[in-house]
């Protein structure tokens, strides 16, 4: 075994006995308790009431029961009780719930389940981070909520300033997940600027978070690219990385977040309306900046916008 390959594994040992009590640490930027005290809440839309379909038949009357996947802080995630489910698709779903006049039932499924489990009947609809593909729409209807954005971070005392397109990228070593949608995306701008006389982008791969966080800081790598989310959580909770730009997840087209619920169910279009009258009175930015998360909002809500092609 090679020291390199020891003190990596030493340090995924301690990073992850450090997360388990950074939970707490991570207080001061995002509240995990299961009681949520400061959660935001919304006063019921009259619109958005009157245009559920009267034949639409919730899972539990006087409900909104609402399918999660708590993969992880800000989204998802469970709470310090380890059993309640807290996170900004949480927040977001007892806003539209409040909307709508119902209480809120949440129901934490495995990311695989959510489709099968939606079209069962299982819940009413999934907040749960999942990106309106043009795939995706041939079974199910989109009401949007958030931007689809992976996070470009660097070291906190790192020289790279901006990324916001492929120039600017040019000649970094980048850490990416292989197969990610962020791979597909970064190969693309490596070519463009190869094609501009610039220095291709070194793509770099890890095997897990910690590893990528390690090279970060050690200077084998300038730049990591995740989800957003994730890394607005980590430079929360480690406080030695910072933001220095954002990709849309459709890049070169905007790709959107969205509330999930059954093809032709009609539910669709009051959720949207739901989610835009959460836009007009602040609440939907409230929830967003709770959760550090302002970057990723939307102007508007669509019902079934263009998604992610199929590929």
């Amino acid at each position: 075994m090679t020291l390199y390959s020891t003190a990596s594994q030493l340090f995924v040992v301690a990073m992850a006995v450090a997360s388990f009590g950074r939970i707490a640490g991570a207080a001061d930027d995002f509240d995990l308790s299961p009681d949520q005290p400061n959660r935001i809440h919304a006063t019921q839309n009259e619109d958005a009431m009157r245009a559920v379909p009267k034949d639409f038949r919730f899972v539990s009357p006087g409900k909104f029961t609402v399918a999660v996947s708590p993969g992880g802080p800000p989204l998802a995630t469970y709470g310090t009780d380890a059993r309640t489910v807290v996170g900004a698709d949480p927040d977001y779903a007892s806003a539209i719930a409040d909307s709508l006049g119902l209480k809120l039932e949440l129901v934490p499924v495995a990311w695989a389940d959510w489709p099968l489990g939606l079209t069962s009947g299982k819940y009413d609809a999934v907040i749960s981070n999942v990106g309106v593909t043009e795939q995706r729409k041939e079974k199910f209807d989109f009401s949007t909520y958030r931007q689809g954005l992976h996070g470009f971070f660097v070291k906190a005392d790192s020289k790279v300033a901006s990324i916001k397109e492929p120039k600017d990228a040019a000649g970094l070593r980048i850490i990416v997940g292989a197969g990610t949608n962020q791979e597909r995306i970064l190969l693309k701008w490596s070519d463009e600027d190869v094609a501009a006389g610039l220095n291709p982008i070194d793509l770099q791969y890890y095997d897990d978070e910690a590893e990528s966080l390690l090279a970060l800081q050690s200077g084998r790598a300038d730049v990591i690219v995740q989800p957003h989310a994730q890394l607005v959580y980590i430079a929360a909770r480690d406080k030695n990385i910072k933001r220095v730009g954002t990709l849309s997840a459709g890049w070169p087209d905007r790709s959107d977040v969205a509330i999930t619920t059954r093809k032709g169910s009609g539910l669709a279009a009051a959720l949207t309306i739901a989610t835009n009258g959460l836009i007009k009175d602040g609440t939907y930015a409230k929830i967003l900046d709770h959760w550090h998360l302002s970057e990723e909002a939307l102007a508007v809500s669509e019902t079934n916008p263009r998604g992610l092609p199929k590929y």
